[in-house]
């Protein structure tokens, strides 16, 4: 749950009751590497702040999931100032998004006349990528991350916290359940490693300070102002990875916008709150084509058939059947030992909470 001002949300939730009186409520919308030590909690210290709104009068089909929010006053210049004042590129992109989705041009004034370039992020982003074969062992050192005994006794607790939010996540979209508290674990550790980059600014660096995914960056910094307008959030609150991703769940603004949910219907999509995290997750899997019970992947005794790939060990190739949700995994991450750590790290959680919890939990049959 954002971290709010309660009795200014239930006056302004009340204000807008009545306007709202007799208008139907979407209460489901999907409208979508620094260590942050903290226990998972459903306030996290980072999360967004909602921007104060004034109060307006909504037309009779807006619903109330779907608040409308009023720049923050603190944003507002005639002249765009700061280290992008002479930036032709971003000239354009603000000129962009006031003609194409109707923003203030003083707000985008004075909301990037605050932006600050992140060196770190431009290191990190123009850092030579490796070339030539990679070393073996490839896959026994990034399994090593995470398979490990803590990963495996965390994920338990998780879903033995959440057990009730994780069976609703599961039953409502046809996850697994095991694969949705696996994700969360090797994206940020079960919330411990949210990150704690200033996802504007980092977006802002990549878009306009970094050359090699310039329409990438570009595209997501506009989705993240969508965002940030459609949910309230102040744009300079939200925190992530360098690269701009948020959340328990790592997802880019792109992702949110068209897959987080309000998983916990309290008006607010929160990607930082557990609940939401949850429901988001098995809803980014659904769409992507997750099928319940299924196999993700098999040891297999060579890798001669196309189904099949290979995974490097100190002592060899590993060599494994995938199936389609296999596919689904990677399209969270477009890596097989992404893919096979998730998978791993999900069957390692079930053996370990069955174990805890006795008949509760329905052992799969047959393996994934």
């Amino acid at each position: 749950m954002l971290v709010t001002n309660i009795t200014y949300k239930r006056v302004f939730q009340l204000a807008l009751t009545l306007l709202l009186a007799g208008c139907a409520t979407d209460t489901e919308n999907r409208r979508s590497d620094t260590l942050a030590a903290v226990m998972p909690q459903n306030k996290v210290p980072s999360a967004p702040k909602p921007v104060v709104k004034a109060a307006v009068s909504l037309p009779p089909a807006q619903s109330f999931s779907q608040p409308v929010s009023v720049p923050a006053p603190a944003y507002s210049a005639r002249t765009l100032t700061g280290i992008y004042a002479y930036s032709q590129p971003v000239h354009d992109f603000i000129r962009h998004m006031v003609q194409k989705h109707g923003f203030s041009e003083t707000y985008l004034n004075g909301l990037f006349s605050q932006a600050t370039r992140l060196d770190s992020v431009i290191r990190l982003e123009t850092a030579p990528r490796g070339h030539g074969p990679a070393k073996p062992g490839v896959w026994t050192r990034y399994r090593s991350k995470f398979l490990t005994d803590q990963h495996i006794s965390h994920g338990v607790q998780f879903w033995i916290d959440n057990a009730d939010i994780i069976q609703k996540a599961s039953a409502t979209y046809g996850v697994d359940p095991e694969y949705i508290v696996a994700i969360i674990g090797v994206e940020t550790y079960f919330g411990r490693n949210v990150g704690k980059t200033g996802t504007f600014n980092a977006l802002a660096t990549l878009a306009f300070d970094t050359p090699r995914r310039t329409k990438f960056f570009t595209s997501e910094l506009e989705n993240f102002l969508l965002m940030t307008r459609e949910e309230g959030f102040d744009p300079l609150e939200p925190v992530g990875s360098w690269a701009g991703a948020m959340g328990l769940g790592q997802f880019m603004p792109s992702s949110f916008r068209s897959l987080a949910v309000d998983f916990d219907h309290d008006g607010v999509r929160d990607l930082w709150n557990q609940k939401d995290a949850i429901g988001s997750v098995a809803n980014y899997f659904s769409h992507s084509g997750w099928q319940r019970s299924r196999p993700v992947a098999r040891q297999a005794k060579g890798g001669n058939a196309k189904s099949t790939i290979a995974l490097s060990t100190y002592q060899g190739n590993e060599h494994w059947q995938v199936y389609p949700n296999f596919k689904v995994i990677k399209r969270y991450n477009n890596s097989n030992n992404y893919a096979m750590a998730v998978h791993q790290l999900a069957q390692a959680i079930k053996q370990s909470y069955a174990a805890k919890q006795g008949p509760a939990l329905v052992m799969e049959q047959g393996g994934r």
